[in-house]
């Protein structure tokens, strides 16, 4: 080829008819004009190239990114992920009730609608009607009736009053653990990396869930607590403030039934009605506070503390069948990963070659 290149040159440059164009004829130049224009067109392509692949990879990236990271090979590394998840997910769940994320105004709702509509059906007033108050008054006094005021009688009727109040709290915080279990399923289902997993994913909405029954069950003691103190001990200065009632009654030889007349009866539950209502003024206010110290505020703070410590007991196979992803996910993942590798190192050599002189 040497030699057949160097007879080329000889007759253009001999001949008469190429000799002045002797510098820009033969296969050598040929070659140098093909290889110039080449590269001309290559450049020229070079910018739709690397628009490609870096679309390629940002691609292939998205979709690693959906599939979660690969399950480490140690134990250490299995507890890490398995650590990182539940955090997410209780950050989810810390982000709605926070109000970041929509439903943890359905909270408020159980205290301003549910709370106040329940607490107004008691209808007090019914229960303190004339028949009733003096059933209970006579009642009260048993053999031997009082001699000023029915003390016994109206201990009776507030009592009586206030402990149906238990109802309407227990509604509540069953209303908001209700909500806070729907709160649960939502950051769970928002939480990428726990559909990746779904054994853990159980787990986790198992330990939230039995979390959320511990706090509902301190919570409902906690909040009945309340009611029941309000019935065990009553406001004395409220009965000190009120005007001192000086009539005896009706006619001492009258039967016992008989002995109040209803003006008497009605003043009575007039004023045990004052009294309730003060009362369940101030509970409306005491039971969102306690359910919001007891559930919600617990929820934010430890939801899966209990979680955690049991986490930490498990030992590397019981971490793996928690970690328990679909193979042909590992698979997928691994086959992503090796074409991510290259197109990453095709577009190293174009960048190399688009910067080069």
């Amino acid at each position: 080829m040497i030699a057949a290149r160097r007879r080329e040159r000889e007759y253009f440059q001999s001949s008469p008819e190429y000799s002045h164009l002797a510098h820009r004829m033969g296969s050598e130049h040929l070659g140098k004009m093909l290889s110039k224009h080449l590269e001309t067109v290559i450049k020229s392509r070079i910018p739709g190239l690397q628009s490609l692949i870096n679309k390629t990879i940002i691609e292939l990236e998205g979709e690693l990114t959906k599939l979660g990271k690969p399950i480490a090979a140690d134990a250490g590394g299995k507890l890490y992920t398995t650590m990182e998840i539940c955090r997410a997910f209780d950050q989810n769940f810390k982000e709605h009730l926070d109000g970041v994320r929509a439903g943890g105004e359905k909270i408020y709702g159980v205290f301003d609608n549910q709370l106040p509509a329940a607490l107004k059906r008691l209808q007090f007033d019914k229960h303190l009607s004339i028949e009733n108050v003096r059933k209970l008054i006579t009642e009260a006094d048993g053999y031997q009736p009082h001699l000023i005021a029915p003390e016994q009688g109206y201990r009776r009727l507030i009592e009586s009053c206030l402990v149906t109040i238990r109802g309407p709290a227990e509604a509540a915080v069953d209303g908001v653990h209700a909500i806070l279990k729907g709160i649960v399923q939502k950051a769970i289902a928002e939480t990428t990396e726990l559909k990746q997993y779904p054994t853990l994913r159980v787990e986790v909405g198992n330990a939230a869930f039995e979390s959320l029954e511990r706090m509902r069950e301190e919570s409902k003691r906690a909040t009945l607590q309340l009611v029941d103190m309000e019935c065990g001990y009553l406001t004395v200065e409220f009965f000190r403030k009120l005007p001192q009632d000086v009539e005896k009654g009706g006619n001492p030889t009258h039967s016992l039934f008989d002995r109040y007349n209803d003006s008497y009866l009605r003043r009575v539950g007039s004023t045990v009605l004052q009294y309730v209502n003060m009362t369940c003024a101030s509970l409306r206010n005491s039971i969102p506070k306690s359910i919001v110290y007891c559930q919600v505020r617990e929820a934010k703070r430890s939801l899966l503390d209990f979680f955690f410590t049991e986490l930490g007991k498990k030992e590397s196979k019981q971490l793996s069948k928690m970690l328990d992803e679909d193979p042909a996910v590992q698979q997928r993942r691994a086959n992503l990963a090796k074409r991510l590798e290259l197109y990453r190192s095709a577009q190293h050599e174009i960048d190399a070659v688009a910067w080069s002189k």
